[in-house]
């Protein structure tokens, strides 16, 4: 099942409306819910605050929706799949990254890395659809992208187990985590952050993929899928996600030490390897992202999130 958050032009419902992928058209679910009878979700919000009861009903419009309640995907804006999501957690779990970007600063791995699975809080407030314009933040002359997955919370817990921390998932979304290298940089020689290097934008969608749509490709922590990015439609990036380190499992585990996850919460896995200019270095990437860039991000099955850079302030 592949679901996402969309507005069309004139559109009286602020927070976006609740689509589902029937045929290669879309089925406007929140149309359909305002029958009470079919006891559908008007927004992703209410469909992830009680995912046990709506999954299995959203599953059954797939090949079922009504034609009246069908769109054509061409006129939509997408919105991120989930808009304001109550947290967002990005992680650090593809070895080939870390790797990769500690040694470009003259550094070894530090053996915690493989201990435990480490996170930052970034800006749940600041989530950028498919399509949308992305401008640097003030004073950003470095702007970078990471190719990452997203995983959305669909049922809460605490002091999850690795073992079945998954089932705590209701789909996956391509991520992109943008980065202001300059800003980021700066702010972590004193020993804190990221914060301002990441605190504008992130680019969700424009899919949430439910799970079983990808079970035939599950490997031990991760999906056999490619991930690949473009820059003006020229290929900088190609990974896959079967090489994470640390899988989501492991990720969700340890972010609900102590503390209870929400339905609706983001986690991001981190950089696939190759997957940002500063890994990839920006000499030989064409430089740092700029103005009228086209970036697409593409992992298999989860679909491509596309954004334009404009100038920023």
């Amino acid at each position: 099942m592949r679901l996402c958050t969309f507005c069309v032009a004139g559109d009286d419902v602020p927070v976006g409306r609740l689509g589902l992928s029937a045929g290669g058209r879309v089925c406007d679910v929140t149309a359909l819910a305002a029958d009470p009878a079919r006891e559908l979700p008007a927004t992703m919000d209410a469909a992830l605050a009680d995912w046990a009861r709506h999954a299995p009903r959203l599953r059954g419009l797939v090949d079922a929706c009504p034609d009246s309640a069908l769109r054509p995907e061409a006129g939509l804006a997408f919105l991120p799949p989930v808009p304001r999501p109550p947290t967002f957690r990005d992680f650090y779990a593809f070895e080939q990254h870390v790797k990769t970007a500690r040694g470009h600063r003259g550094l070894d791995m530090v053996p915690q890395w493989y201990e435990i699975p480490v996170f930052y809080f970034s800006n749940p407030l600041v989530m950028v659809g498919h399509d949308r314009p992305v401008a640097p933040p003030p004073g950003c002359r470095e702007l970078d992208f990471e190719l990452e997955i997203g995983a959305v919370i669909g049922r809460g817990g605490r002091d999850l187990s690795p073992d079945t921390a998954e089932n705590h998932i209701a789909g996956y979304c391509v991520l992109n985590d943008w980065s202001a290298r300059d800003l980021q940089r700066q702010e972590m020689l004193v020993g804190l952050g990221p914060a301002k290097g990441k605190d504008f934008a992130t680019g969700l969608g424009p899919w949430l993929v439910t799970p079983d749509e990808l079970d035939d490709v599950k490997t031990d922590k991760g999906y056999d899928l490619v991930m690949t990015a473009r820059r003006n439609g020229r290929e900088l990036s190609r990974g896959n996600w079967r090489d994470i380190h640390f899988g989501f499992g492991e990720m969700l585990a340890r972010a609900s030490r102590g503390v209870d996850l929400h339905p609706g919460d983001v986690i991001g896995s981190g950089t696939v390897g190759t997957g940002c200019i500063l890994e990839l270095r920006p000499e030989t990437a064409g430089g740092w992202l700029q103005p009228g860039d086209e970036l697409e991000l593409e992992i298999e099955r989860l679909g491509i999130l596309r954004n334009r850079i404009v100038a920023g302030s």
